[in-house]
């Protein structure tokens, strides 16, 4: 009985010591030494940190200038709290010939320029992204030149052909050259988004015999909703606060938009109303803010039909 017991206690495996496994402070020591943090990480991480506080500090003052300026009548350049609270700036503003009909004018100009620019963006940038023609590269080549070519270096003799074909002081005319000149830009963050959608979809389109057009309203724009939102938010801002293109082309002070008249807030002998300036400007940009709250909902969707292609 007792040689069998032995003989079982023999062939049980050994099992094992306790100085094998690993303790608590063992298993702590390692975690630690593996996830830690060295001197450089946590200097680089303080730096990284402080030097972001000081870019959000520089944007953010200008803002609180804006405003507490708006709420002081008295107010000036430098940032201050104001010593009387007022809405007597917004006011003074509170009009048709200062807010209402330029921000009217802005809409009108940068609206209509938008759909101008990002109807030929698309209808640019599909042929750019999926045919292969000869002159595919120079043409892209010349569109990046043209994101880069700065405006004034056109406007003399843009301004000499506007007067030849009478369109000077017209809006429509100011339309069309606002949105020619954003065009290129458009088109090369359009066909950016386009690429990204794979051709396999409109295949499948044209097997069920949808032509191009219908393919490209259908099936290609649906699937880059995110990127056209952000070519229109980029199209439209930039066309919102353009002072040079409606200042040279638009006469009449009944077709002013915002960006020019700007400077009425300004006398003859240099003086600047700031607190009116301020309140001006809160009204100058809720137009983008609204443009970006309304399609900024799709910023974050990607891409539609990620996963919907086989490999």
């Amino acid at each position: 009985m007792t040689s069998t017991a032995a003989a079982d206690a023999a062939s049980a495996p050994a099992s094992p010591s306790a100085a094998s496994v690993p303790g608590p402070t063992t298993a702590r020591t390692r975690r630690g030494h593996k996830g830690g943090k060295g001197p450089r990480e946590r200097t680089a991480e303080l730096a990284s940190s402080l030097a972001m506080i000081v870019i959000g500090v520089a944007f953010l003052i200008p803002l609180l200038w804006v405003v507490l300026a708006s709420f002081n009548e008295s107010a000036t350049l430098s940032v201050s709290w104001p010593e009387k609270w007022s809405l007597g700036n917004f006011r003074a503003i509170w009009n048709t010939e200062t807010t209402f009909r330029p921000l009217g004018n802005s809409l009108l100009l940068c609206g209509g320029a938008t759909i101008v620019t990002m109807v030929a963006a698309v209808l640019c940038a599909y042929p750019f992204s999926r045919y292969r023609f000869a002159a595919k590269r120079p043409l892209l080549l010349t569109v990046i030149f043209a994101t880069g070519l700065p405006i004034t270096a056109i406007m003399i003799p843009v301004y000499s052909l506007f007067v030849q074909v009478n369109l000077i002081d017209s809006m429509f005319g100011a339309i069309l050259f606002l949105g020619a000149s954003s065009l290129p830009y458009a088109i090369f963050l359009t066909k950016g988004f386009m690429d990204s959608v794979p051709v396999e979809i409109e295949e499948s389109a044209w097997t069920e015999g949808a032509g191009v057009l219908r393919t490209l309203w259908s099936v290609v724009l649906p699937l880059m909703r995110s990127g056209l939102s952000v070519a229109t938010i980029f199209t439209f801002v930039g066309m919102w606060g353009n002072f040079f293109v409606p200042f040279m082309l638009l006469l009449s002070p009944d077709h002013l938009p915002a960006a020019v008249t700007l400077y009425t807030f300004s006398s003859q002998y240099g003086q600047v109303a700031y607190g009116q300036l301020a309140a001006f400007s809160i009204f100058y940009s809720l137009p983008v803010v609204a443009l970006y709250l309304i399609m900024g909902r799709s910023l974050g969707t990607g891409f539609a039909a990620a996963g919907g292609v086989k490999g």
